[in-house]
């Protein structure tokens, strides 16, 4: 099998591909598998460092609130035209698979008229621009959440196959004590994780300060933070200070993930399936920027189920206060209550999809 794979490269969109991806390579280890990529973005080292190999096009989103910066928009899309039609050319593709963002659509519907088979995955309960306008084209959807399905405009092409997670994310929830004590976590601490997505979040930052400025001096917390890529300037090393560990960005995430008692973090579609996947209690803060206010509707699929506790942005502060954030005063409630945080747990083991990388590639084999 030889499968184009066109995605964004926010982690949201490429670490679903590389799950799709190392699933192809599970059947079939002679595939080849080619990533497509923007120019502009950053993720390059990701698809690298998993050890595909990638090309970019000129691609950009488009700007909805200066129109008149989408006539660059449109002259790189025509300009991309030609360099799509010469990779599906060169490459020749038995199948294009789309995971979002400006990225794929063009390959997507390029692909589609080229005769070659198409996919494409969304994330998210409310589906990014891209892969509505890719449903055309694409031969078959596959969604991460139920309530995704009614947003397309062809229900009866939709496969709700849950949102493929890297087979890491399973296997590191094995290997907790041994992760407690790589990360430095105390025997018996409560390790809250903070972290806002592969490329960090201001918000999730600036409250994991108020939460460590008010906690941080009590017995029995831990705090991991990764800030993203912004957060820290480039080339900066982790710092390490008391019970607070700070971090720019973390490949193997995963092992945060299962070393932790709590995650804080945003609502993407992505997180939501390794929250899941993992089994892990999380405190939900949903972007307020993001398309359709499609992060909301992640979370409250979570916490409608009992496995999260959903927080508006604007709650969470509590600096320069007398009282506590309420964020703050979530995270002592939990702690508190070791056994909701079991039962929140386990609420989220209870929505994984395990098997949503290999539903995607029983349609690519053939369900074989």
């Amino acid at each position: 099998m030889r499968a184009l794979i066109a995605s964004s490269a926010t982690g949201g969109h490429i670490y679903p591909a590389l799950a799709i991806a190392e699933e192809i390579k599970r059947r079939e280890p002679a595939a080849e598998i080619l990533f497509v990529g923007a120019k502009w973005e950053i993720g390059a080292d990701i698809v690298r460092n998993a050890g595909y190999n990638q090309v970019f096009i000129d691609v950009r989103g488009f700007d909805r609130q200066n129109p008149f910066r989408n006539i660059s928009v449109l002259m790189s899309l025509a300009r991309a035209s030609g360099d799509i039609k010469k990779i599906l050319s060169e490459f020749k593709p038995d199948v294009c698979i789309g995971t979002g963002g400006h990225v794929a659509g063009p390959v997507i519907r390029a692909a589609f008229k080229a005769g070659i088979r198409t996919i494409i995955q969304e994330q998210n309960v409310m589906p990014g621009v891209a892969n509505k306008l890719a449903e055309p084209y694409a031969g078959r959807v596959f969604v991460g959440f139920e309530e995704a399905v009614s947003f397309f405009k062809n229900p009866g092409n939709v496969v709700v196959s849950g949102n493929p997670v890297r087979a890491a994310f399973a296997e590191a929830a094995e290997r907790r004590a041994e992760l407690r004590e790589k990360y430095g976590v105390p025997e018996g601490a409560f390790c809250v994780l903070f972290f806002g997505g592969s490329q960090g979040a201001d918000a999730i930052n600036e409250a994991a300060v108020d939460v460590v400025r008010e906690l941080g001096g009590q017995a029995g917390y831990y705090f991991i933070v990764i800030t993203g890529r912004r957060g820290l300037p480039r080339g900066s090393e982790d710092e390490t200070s008391g019970n607070v560990v700070v971090m720019e960005y973390a490949d193997e995430i995963y092992e945060l993930y299962a070393a932790a008692d709590l995650l804080v973090t945003r609502a993407g579609g992505l997180t939501m399936a390794e929250i899941t996947q993992s089994g892990k209690a999380s405190i939900l803060i949903p972007s307020p920027n993001v398309t359709g206010n499609h992060q909301y509707y992640n979370a409250k699929a979570l916490a409608d189920a009992g496995a999260a506790v959903l927080l508006d942005e604007s709650e969470m502060r509590g600096a320069g206060q007398k009282e506590p954030s309420l964020l703050s005063g979530e995270i002592e409630r939990l702690n508190r209550d070791q056994g909701a945080v079991l039962t929140m747990g386990e609420a989220a083991k209870g929505l994984a999809k395990p098997e949503a990388a290999k539903v995607i590639v029983d349609e690519l084999f053939g369900r074989k």
